[in-house]
């Protein structure tokens, strides 16, 4: 056993390695090789030769950081807009063109297809653009006191390791706080409970921001009075967190409520910690996509499965005979219900059922079946119940995925074992500047 832990404590190489990056993995990496090892390199593209650290061995491959680009310089790369990358572990393409971000998305979703399917659709989407900077409206930032410092730091975790960034402030982070990290950091600095801040959630619509601190102690009457003050002072709405989810609790103002637009006449009201999309531009895009996709008439049934609070389901419910949205999370169906009340929509019907047990045909709503199903699924995928869809009599199916692989594989699934065809697909580029990959896929029954 000791053995072994010395092996793992060995110390890496310091000296700087030259190498010819070969290709880029899925993750935004160069992939090089270093006597037959393969080197996943941050900060390196394709074609280029570089100069690189190791920063961690194992035993198949090797990870490292590229600190100088030695000859051939991808015509792809760009000087990064944000003084924290390489530091920051939270947006990994910085340093690569915004179109050669998207093709690097795009063919991650060709590859998956191919690999984990053996598919390629029949018609490749135009990828869906938005805002390229400050397009975050929802992020959670960690807080931490570090005495060596001397300071409170609010952000996101370093690059490969479990430590928060020093940071200023962030670029893709709504400007609305993106440029507040600092100021936050030394506000909650001043707190008695300065050492029992754990978070920061942010939530905000097109008017409001909304920031939950997440309180590990009860705050002095003091402290609440500091965090109300500042919330005044700079139009952020402000609240406590001291347990789960449900303990969150407006302090200043009174009864506040976010809500967003998903098209023109329809209002959807959401809680901080709600499920929303965090790109506001690319969702509008989104919903206007998958109404297209989906070839919507007056006279149709649709099921809108991982429905959240209502994002596809009330547009849609304006449009169609009726659409049942099912969803597992119960706050999010009981706000759900709330938005089809509130914009009178009796047609929309949320149901509250775990998607990954159960079975659909069982529910009186479920007995007319459905010609039409939107799928929204979280990164796992909707593998548990797509056997159930054919049987519901869907002669199209719209695939809204936020993972290639997950994608990938339940596609190959109804295509190969359900009888349908995949028909287009196409990335929407939902986090610029990260290796994220967000997709939509349309399947019709042959």
């Amino acid at each position: 056993m000791a053995r072994r832990n010395n092996r793992r404590r060995q110390k890496l190489p310091q000296d700087p390695v030259e190498v010819l990056i070969e290709s880029l993995s899925h993750d935004g990496r160069g992939i090089a090789r270093i006597d037959g090892k393969i080197v996943f390199i941050d900060g390196a593209l394709a074609g280029e030769t570089i100069k690189f650290l190791y920063t961690k061995k194992h035993s198949k491959f090797d990870e490292a950081k590229t600190i100088e680009v030695v000859a051939n310089a991808s015509s792809d790369r760009v000087e990064a807009q944000c003084q924290h990358f390489g530091v920051c572990g939270g947006c990994s393409l910085m340093h690569m063109s915004p179109e050669a971000q998207l093709a690097t998305k795009q063919n991650t979703l060709e590859e998956h297809l191919t690999h984990f399917g053996s598919l390629e659709p029949g018609k490749w989407l135009e990828p869906l653009r938005g805002p390229l900077w400050g397009y975050r409206r929802k992020a959670r930032l960690g807080v931490k006191y570090v005495p060596k410092k001397e300071r409170v730091l609010v952000g996101f975790r370093e690059k490969g390791t479990p430590y928060l960034a020093v940071l200023e402030q962030c670029e893709v982070l709504d400007q609305r706080v993106g440029t507040r990290l600092a100021e936050l950091g030394e506000m909650i600095a001043k707190l008695d409970a300065h050492n029992r801040i754990a978070q920061i959630e942010v939530a905000m619509d097109d008017e409001h921001v909304a920031l939950v601190f997440r309180n590990l102690d009860p705050l002095s009457e003091q402290d609440t009075h500091a965090l109300i003050a500042y919330g005044q002072e700079n139009d952020l709405w402000i609240y406590l967190q001291s347990g789960g989810p449900d303990t969150v609790t407006a302090i200043w103002p009174e009864n506040p409520q976010l809500s967003y637009a998903p098209e023109e006449g329809l209002k959807l009201d959401f809680e901080p910690n709600d499920f929303t999309q965090v790109n506001a531009g690319i969702n509008l895009k989104m919903i206007e996509r998958t109404m297209e996709l989906l070839e919507i008439s007056p006279d149709d049934r649709i099921l809108d499965l991982f429905c959240g609070l209502g994002n596809f389901t009330l547009p849609l419910a304006k449009r169609v005979t009726e659409v049942v949205g099912v969803e597992g999370d119960e706050a999010l169906v009981r706000h759900a219900k709330d938005n089809a009340r509130k914009n009178d929509l009796a047609n929309a019907t949320f149901e509250q059922a775990d998607l990954t047990k159960t079975e659909l045909k069982d529910y009186p709503w479920a007995k007319a079946g459905f010609n039409k199903i939107l799928l929204d699924p979280p990164r796992s995928g909707a593998f548990e119940v797509l056997h159930q869809l054919a049987a519901l009599g869907a002669e199209r199916i719209v695939y809204v995925s936020c993972n290639p692989a997950t994608l990938a594989r339940d596609a190959g699934e109804l295509v190969n074992k359900h009888g349908y065809t995949l028909v287009s697909a196409g990335i929407m580029d939902m986090f610029p500047h990260t290796t994220h990959v967000e997709s939509i896929a349309l399947f019709v029954k042959k």
